[in-house]
């Protein structure tokens, strides 16, 4: 299994998640992922409290090519901020939150459907 080192291009189902990190496209990462149709990057994201609008930037730089954001918040579901679903909303992207393993299991069925889904995963153990 190969190390993943920040960002491996094009689109990617998990192969796995859990034991603190994911695995995908032949690699293993430690921490919070995002994917997004460009491809899968680190996330510096380790609790819900910590995402901002900022963290969600790469979603809204390809909003072009994203109708459904998961955002998996980690053991337990969280409230998504009104003014997170506003601003999404206004670039044409519906998001939703659950556990981080429901959002896994969601992105991969709606990658394998060719959906536009993007996905930010924090990790759990």
């Amino acid at each position: 299994m190969t190390r993943f080192d920040g960002f491996v291009p094009g689109r990617h189902q998990l192969d796995a998640f859990g034991a603190g990190g994911f695995r995908f496209a032949g690699m293993s990462h430690r921490g919070s992922v995002l994917a997004t149709p460009a491809g899968i990057r680190i996330w510096p994201v380790t609790r819900f409290a910590e995402i901002t609008p900022e963290s969600l930037k790469p979603v809204l730089d390809e909003a072009e090519a994203i109708d459904f954001l998961l955002i998996g918040t980690g053991t337990d579901i969280a409230f998504i901020p009104h003014e997170w679903r506003d601003l999404l909303k206004a670039s044409g992207i519906t998001v939703e939150g659950m556990a981080t393993g429901a959002a896994a299991r969601t992105y991969n069925v709606l990658v394998a459907e060719e959906r536009r889904v993007a996905a930010a995963l924090i990790a759990v153990d």
